[in-house]
């Protein structure tokens, strides 16, 4: 539907009623539900999660494939195009601010509760805490009740300095991809879109060996205070970040290699790559004030 005349791109375009929300609605339902019960106890609810997944992902599939094929058909003009970038903007806008509740929260256990803690107020109840982070100093007890076990702390070197190289390198891979994709060198496109797309891949290994060190041997995990809390919860949710926006990139590549977008017109690509140096600008700020600081 438009107001336009038939065979010409619309100015406005509006889809046909979708059962698509309403089916992935059913999904995420079995999958809350299933991973609910899972954790309570009930081992049968695991298979619930795991078709809900699956159910998932065949809806996605089916909505996004009705969407390219709504793009690639020329239904989707000037004003379209606005909304694209006007809601991309938006949910970068989103990420921004869930990311920045996570680098508050660790600036104000750092700032304000790790030294309340080792404050006269608190001072018989645990005599031996020390204010210091990360929350691990020797001679220190790491919790009043003795339930926290000790942990070391993880450093920049070596693998978090090697996943910012593969992150940095990826966002000068991808932006010469999109000059070559804007000069109309699709060969070249497709062959820095692997690239980047493989940096990415790297980099999700790299960090998922991390997490096996950091377990294995350095005892530091999800339950070890305030700083493995802060630890897992920033790196992991940046690292799914990670992995969802190199799906993107690569669904962007096999696009790529279908002959779709053109030099004039392709905001899948550029919205993928907003995506991917966000997330490349959110690493440099845990680099810094997780590994360093």
């Amino acid at each position: 539907m438009s107001n336009t005349a038939p065979g010409t791109t619309p100015h406005y375009f509006v889809p046909a009623p979708s059962r698509h929300p309403v089916m992935a609605s059913f999904g995420l339902l079995c999958i809350m539900f299933g991973a609910g019960q899972w954790i309570n106890g009930a081992d049968w609810a695991k298979w619930i999660m795991y078709f809900g997944f699956l159910w998932l992902f065949y809806v996605l599939y089916q909505w996004f494939s009705e969407a390219i094929g709504e793009s690639e058909g020329h239904l989707y003009g000037h004003k379209i195009d606005l909304s694209f970038r006007w809601s991309m903007s938006w949910f970068i806008f989103s990420e921004v601010m869930f990311f920045g509740a996570f680098f508050t929260a660790l600036w104000w256990m750092r700032s304000h509760s790790v030294p309340a803690l080792g404050g006269l107020d608190n001072a018989l109840i645990w005599p031996d805490f020390k204010a210091v982070w990360p929350t691990v100093a020797p001679g220190s007890t790491a919790s009043p009740g003795g339930i926290i076990e000790p942990f070391e702390t993880m450093t920049p070197f070596w693998l978090p300095t090697i996943n910012t190289a593969l992150l940095l390198t990826s966002g000068v891979t991808l932006t010469i991809a999109h000059h070559l994709l804007r000069d109309g060198k699709r060969g070249p496109t497709i062959m820095w879109m692997w690239i980047t797309v493989a940096l990415g891949a790297t980099f999700v290994a790299v960090q998922g060996y991390e997490y096996y060190h950091a377990y294995t041997g350095m005892n530091l995990k999800l339950t070890s205070g305030a700083y493995g809390s802060t630890f897992f919860m920033l790196t992991g949710f940046h690292g799914f970040h990670v992995l969802i926006g190199m799906l993107m990139l690569l669904f962007i590549t096999l696009r790529l290699m279908k002959g779709h977008f053109t030099a004039d017109k392709h905001f899948g690509f550029e919205g993928a790559a907003w995506y991917w140096h966000f997330v490349d600008v959110v690493w440099l700020g845990l680099y810094t004030l997780v590994y360093w600081l």
